[in-house]
């Protein structure tokens, strides 16, 4: 069987690289040290903040290859150098989209989020940080005068909530601020907001640019909607067979095995190694 000749692969976390109680087992971590000791680059690609990432860089051990110092967060927002140990890459949200969305979003009795690489905050306590913090492992901020924090500049904002509240503020958010940021649901009970023509396929593009890496030269993999254009970038895109079917049909390739199952692991070692 001939291989995918890739110089570059992305993955996702959350129900892509990641089992359902959030760990990576022992043959997907072989499986990507032997990638990475082949000189392909593996980038962890995700909604999460660098500390929350970092978890991860750790377990694969990977970081200390060439092919593995390099890391997308907040949904292709920043790109890190762990070994310059150093943000390369970061776009910040239209401090107008961010105050609109937070007021229109605690006046649905929702709490929005803006985080850094450790911290999560927020304008009050609510039970969606809670849970929030703990699959994190971030700390939790309090902040008084919450608009006035967010023109400090920031990333992402995620907006927590029921999934009918979160569609109706999708719909809302899009007539109210057009193309000025870019606005999804990355599960039905999360909304995100990011920076206008943001997201980890930018994110991808601009790594692989700075690399010397050509698009056919790149694989990637994603489960929902904020890896879209991540599949729609890469020219092995691949999505995993428990994901959602808008992303089946826009990826190349569909994993034959669920992440449950080490699906990212098991396509690689059919096609990649």
């Amino acid at each position: 069987m001939s291989k995918y000749p890739v110089r570059i692969i992305a993955v996702d976390l959350d129900d892509t690289l990641l089992k359902d109680d959030l760990t990576i087992s022992d043959y997907t971590v072989s499986v990507l040290q032997r990638v990475a000791a082949a000189g392909i680059y593996v980038v962890l690609a995700s909604g999460r903040t660098d500390n929350a990432i970092l978890t991860y860089v750790r377990r694969l051990d990977i970081a200390g290859f060439e092919q593995g110092r390099y890391m997308i967060a907040q949904n292709g927002a920043s790109i890190s150098d762990l070994h310059a140990r150093k943000t390369i890459y970061e776009h910040h949200v239209d401090t107008d989209v961010l105050v609109g969305a937070y007021k229109v979003a605690s006046e649905e009795g929702l709490v929005p989020e803006v985080y850094d690489a450790s911290t999560i905050y927020v304008s009050k306590p609510n039970n969606w940080t809670d849970v929030d913090i703990k699959l994190s492992g971030l700390n939790q901020c309090i902040v008084k005068d919450y608009p006035d924090f967010l023109a400090k500049g920031w990333p992402k904002m995620l907006i927590p909530g029921d999934p009918e509240q979160i569609q109706y503020l999708l719909r809302k958010f899009r007539d109210m601020f057009g193309n000025k940021a870019v606005f999804f649901m990355s599960k039905p009970y999360f909304l995100e907001i990011l920076p206008a023509n943001c997201g980890k396929g930018e994110a991808l593009s601009w790594l692989c640019e700075r690399l010397g890496i050509k698009q056919t030269e790149t694989m990637a993999f994603g489960d929902s909607m904020n890896d879209e254009s991540l599949i729609r970038y890469a020219h092995h895109s691949v999505a995993m067979l428990n994901g959602l079917d808008e992303i089946k049909q826009i990826a190349a390739h569909v994993t034959e095995k669920t992440n449950e199952e080490d699906g990212v692991a098991h396509f690689i070692d059919k096609y990649v190694l």
